[in-house]
């Protein structure tokens, strides 16, 4: 059994490859072909495990991630299994497959219910998960100009996240972040609504990544209420988990509002009828995903080491 580490995830994963495993994966579940474990939370004095998990047959695995949060901080590992003999086949150091399938998810969304001629980005954190967020919808969308609200941020934010991604860089104020962008990504640890949902410029797609607790939200009732459609990840976990949601005015948040992912990139519902609609993906990450990605990395180093494929 291999043990794959996050560096060598990042020397075999790229995110055009994540987007086309993760695409396969939701319309396996689409199709019935897959299943998902919702997410379970154990607590006590502090320390907090978090386990999650998915069954893919069509990709020949299965597993489950495992993680601790201990000050806030995660420590991640997975389980992968083979789907066709049960053997275990690797864990994994699963820090940069969550980082790479939590933006590849947002991107395969984006495709789908951003407009093309987006411009400008505007990022609410930049701590791991929002950079990631920039450089793959930058490179997808050839975005011009990233605005980034982060009063956590480091000094050098700026210069390094435009190095990275090729696009114009500058700081923001909330307002000024949430009226002037055409791809809006949250991707903060607050526990209450960043910006007013009345500053959204017709259009925007948001992307609301940062939190998966009931009891927080980012997103705010009058952006809730703006939204064409709410698309989340999965019914059974999304809809216990994102305070976004949970805490909404039930009037702002009709149930006819609220789209799993797998339906819409199936095709089966939800589009963009108007340059003006404005659409919200709010994901809580699900292990369908998780051990999607992970299977796809053991494909690659195994045969980088020359080892039998399950």
């Amino acid at each position: 059994m291999l043990h794959i580490s996050d560096e060598m995830v990042n020397a075999v994963v790229t995110a055009p490859d994540a987007q086309e495993v993760l695409l396969a994966a939701f319309l396996g579940y689409a199709d019935g072909r897959a299943s998902m474990q919702k997410r379970i939370r154990t607590e006590a004095d502090g320390v907090k495990l978090s386990t999650l998990g998915a069954v893919i047959p069509g990709q020949e695995v299965a597993g489950a991630k495992v993680y601790t949060t201990i000050n806030g901080q995660f420590s991640f590992v997975i389980l992968l299994f083979s789907a066709k003999d049960g053997r275990p086949l690797a864990t994994f150091d699963a820090a940069a497959l969550t980082r790479i399938r939590t933006a590849a998810c947002t991107v395969l969304l984006a495709k789908k219910l951003a407009r093309r001629s987006a411009t400008t980005m505007g990022l609410f954190g930049a701590g791991v998960q929002g950079f990631e967020h920039a450089i793959q919808l930058t490179r997808e969308f050839g975005l011009k100009q990233i605005l980034v609200c982060d009063p956590y941020a480091p000094a050098d934010i700026a210069s390094r996240l435009a190095e990275a991604s090729g696009a114009d860089v500058r700081i923001a104020a909330a307002d000024d972040t949430a009226a002037n962008s055409d791809i809006l990504v949250t991707a903060s640890r607050s526990t209450t609504p960043l910006f007013s949902g009345e500053l959204l410029r017709p259009g925007t797609f948001v992307a609301a990544i940062g939190s998966s607790l009931p009891t927080t939200r980012e997103l705010d009732d009058d952006a809730i209420a703006k939204a064409k459609a709410i698309v989340i990840e999965w019914r059974q976990q999304s809809l216990e988990e994102a305070g976004d949601l949970i805490l909404a005015d039930p009037v702002a948040l009709a149930d006819e509002k609220v789209i799993e992912v797998a339906h819409v990139l199936a095709g089966t519902s939800l589009g963009r009828e108007s340059e003006d609609d404005i659409f919200i993906y709010k994901s809580v990450g699900v292990g369908l995903e998780d051990i999607a990605l992970a299977g796809h990395a053991y494909r690659q180093v195994a045969k980088l080491q020359g080892l039998a494929l399950p």
